[in-house]
């Protein structure tokens, strides 16, 4: 039987020194710059999950790590299981599931924190069972937490290291069984790097697919210094990332992005030349044309409209309309390694939604948030106790 779950809250920050943008990056638990929005106070009317007007403001607290006893891995644990494909009441948080095994390559992390994904979401609903592991299962792609056990063929990483990343190495083939909405996790340390010293478990746990597609993305079309690209749902989980990696990393010339009217100004944070309120405009007829157009809410047969002649367009969902293509990220370690300076640096930023981190109990009422496609950024779990 389901345990009552408590109601949604959201986090309370302290009230810092403001910065010359108009939207709200908290920053707790650790030293850094990156972006966690700040939502409206509770009792708020929200209609619809409307977007929130935002401001930036900036503070400096230092991260502590979980206390993990090293020498103390239980035999069982908590875990959010589905066996049945279906929707969010399928779900069940699960006291007594076993903690996987490790194999030689792999590590055991005490999961501190997780993201969801629209993946999530799709493999629950069963619409790749066919590719998929054996039920029941235990969703979750993306992880932060701490080495608590190696296998005896990993080289680099050692008990206490605090690591995240994407467990799935593909994504749709064969995704593990034992994801990470659970305290504990295995994954093969070729998909994991160290978390980046100035991001919190919840901002790392909110990068690892979202930051390796649009990386994935930008590279198989040929993207370099100089080009220009249009990011059709700019302010979601991949688009608020490759707007970043597309100028901080791959010298993007020009970059414009659609969002809905309260999220422009989050556009223009990250980056935007060119913020495009797609309530009020149709971005296809617009004069000017892109070198790609990164597809990443499902309109691929607009993107094509708006993508110069012999250019790329790359849609992650929906149909695929000629020129556009579809691919399916694989998970790197040495992908979110080459990011990592990025990240420390405060160039590129991880954005988590102002409703989260959801607690561990409240991961129904996450998937439930997620599937209405209103999130912006990651919607994270934490903390797993």
């Amino acid at each position: 039987m389901k345990a009552t779950l408590p109601t949604p809250h959201l986090r309370s920050f302290p009230s810092p020194t403001p910065l010359s943008f108009k939207l709200s990056f908290a920053f707790p638990e650790t030293r850094r710059k990156s972006l966690s929005i700040s939502s409206t106070p509770k009792g708020t009317p929200s209609p619809s999950l409307a977007y929130v007007p935002l401001r930036v403001t900036a503070s400096s607290q230092a991260a502590s790590a979980p206390t993990v006893n090293l020498t103390a891995i239980p035999t069982e644990m908590k875990a959010w299981v589905y066996g049945e494909y279906g929707g969010v009441d399928v779900l069940k948080l699960d006291e007594k599931v076993s903690v996987p095994e490790v194999k030689e390559d792999e590590v055991l992390i005490k999961v501190a924190a997780a993201a969801l994904n629209p993946v999530d979401a799709k493999r629950r609903q069963g619409k790749f069972k066919a590719t998929d592991s054996p039920l029941p299962t235990v969703p979750g792609y993306d992880v932060a937490g701490v080495v608590v056990k190696v296998g005896s063929q990993v080289k680099e990483l050692k008990e206490g290291d605090e690591v995240y990343g994407n467990i799935n190495e593909k994504a749709l083939e064969g995704p593990r069984q034992f994801g990470s909405l659970a305290q504990y996790t295995t994954v093969e340390e070729k998909l994991l790097a160290l978390k980046p010293k100035n991001l919190d478990f919840a901002q790392a746990a909110g990068l690892p697919l979202a930051i390796e597609t649009a990386y994935e993305g930008l590279e198989r079309t040929g993207f370099s210094s100089g080009k220009s690209i249009l990011v059709l749902n700019g302010s979601g989980g991949v688009g608020s990332l490759v707007i970043q990696l597309a100028k901080q990393v791959f010298g993007a010339s020009k970059v414009a992005a659609t969002s809905s009217t309260g999220k422009l100004e989050l556009l223009k944070s990250l980056g935007v030349d060119l913020a495009i309120d797609y309530i009020k405009e149709n971005f296809e007829d617009l004069p000017e044309k892109f070198d790609v157009v990164f597809d990443a809410i499902g309109q691929c047969d607009r993107a094509v409209k708006a993508v110069k002649e012999g250019g790329s367009v790359v849609a992650l969902t929906g149909a695929v309309t000629p020129p556009g293509f579809r691919f399916v990220v694989t998970s790197k370690g040495e992908v979110l390694k080459k990011l990592n300076p990025y990240l420390e640096s405060g160039k590129v930023k991880p954005v988590v939604d102002p409703r989260g981190p959801f607690p561990f109990t409240q991961v129904d009422e996450a998937f439930s948030y997620i599937e209405t496609n209103r999130a912006t950024g990651k919607v994270v779990i934490h903390p797993i106790p």
